[in-house]
């Protein structure tokens, strides 16, 4: 994959880009660049891999449910994960052109790309990419999403089997939206931060 090629195709797109090689290079660029304001976080093993709610948490007010606080639901978290300043998320998918491809259950982390927020940034490992857009919305559905279902303990055919997509009609089916951003959202800015290391699913 050309490097220089893919963000100057995000660029493009509208969306601000930058590469890093490391996970560790990256976490540094995010500290430095988020700082003393309200950080939302969506479900992603990447940004659990690279440990950013730790870090961000240092200096920030960091929502996620992941950490619930005493007193409060997990709905109540979502909720306010959505009214954050800044919001961190990764992608399921990601085309070479400049396209980013996301699957949700709940609907907060792919609400939370799309309105709400002053910043968004979309942080993705190098093993996210496809040559087009049908390839990455083929690799959200049956690369990405079997072993999310079966990380959340969910009993569904791609969770048992572990091997692809079933279009399923299970009622603990994770697929239930799938927002592609062929472009930046006009209401806030996004950018896309790309990991020279495979990270999540």
């Amino acid at each position: 994959m050309d490097i220089s090629r893919v963000l100057e195709n995000f660029r493009n797109n509208g969306f601000e880009a930058s590469y890093f090689e490391t996970k560790e290079e990256a976490s540094a660029y995010l500290n430095e660049k988020i700082d003393g304001t309200t950080v939302g976080f969506g479900g992603s093993m990447t940004l659990n891999e690279m440990g950013l709610i730790g870090s961000l948490e240092t200096h920030n007010e960091v929502i996620s449910h992941w950490s619930v606080p005493e007193g409060m639901t997990v709905s109540q978290v979502l909720d306010k994960a959505m009214r954050t300043d800044v919001y961190l998320t990764s992608a399921n998918g990601a085309s070479e052109k400049g396209e980013l491809v996301n699957i949700d259950g709940t609907g907060n982390r792919v609400g939370s790309t799309l309105f709400g927020h002053n910043k968004v940034y979309f942080v993705l490992g190098i093993n996210k990419f496809e040559e087009n857009l049908d390839k990455a919305i083929y690799r959200a559905r049956n690369v990405s999403a079997p072993p999310n279902a079966k990380r959340l303990g969910k009993n569904t055919p791609c969770a048992v089997k572990g091997d692809r997509c079933y279009d399923c009609n299970s009622p603990e089916r994770i697929c239930r939206g799938l927002v592609v951003h062929y472009r930046k959202m006009s209401s806030c800015d996004i950018e896309v931060v790309i990991i020279g290391e495979k990270l999540g699913f």
